[in-house]
């Protein structure tokens, strides 16, 4: 399920999709990698990540943002529907987590090197996505 960015009146997508515009899957792959380099070293986040699937981790972010910006279907056609928060239910998101998991994306959104209103739409859907993910107080 990609969502358009700009739909004419029947619905269609008009115009490149911002997956296409910022680069396609190249730029969310290098985006999430760098994300998780700083996961890595995260005392707090990197347990919610086992070292075996690390990997299944970076490609599952990497399909999920590409999807939702656009881009192939291929996140939905091997997972199923995105249900992030229910995905994400057995893992204590709290307030701190949600931070640092921003502070760490910030830095790979910092590093992308999109222009101005690619960086500010994307930014605003990561935080609003990181704030809907708190699943207990701490």
């Amino acid at each position: 399920m990609s969502i358009p960015i700009r739909m004419g009146p029947g619905g269609d997508v008009v115009g490149p999709s911002f997956w296409s515009e910022v680069g396609g899957r190249e730029t969310f792959e290098r985006l999430v990698r760098r994300f998780y380099e700083g996961v890595r070293d995260d005392e707090l986040l990197r347990p919610m990540y086992p070292e075996e699937d690390l990997e299944g981790a970076i490609q599952r972010l990497t399909g999920f943002l590409e999807q939702y910006w656009g881009g192939p279907g291929t996140y939905s056609q091997q997972r199923g529907h995105p249900r992030l928060r229910l995905r994400h239910a057995a893992f204590p998101i709290t307030p701190e987590a949600r931070d640092r998991w921003l502070a760490h994306m910030r830095v790979a959104v910092d590093e992308a090197g999109l222009s101005p209103l690619h960086e500010s739409m994307l930014w605003d859907y990561l935080e609003r996505a990181a704030h809907a993910m708190v699943n207990t107080a701490g």
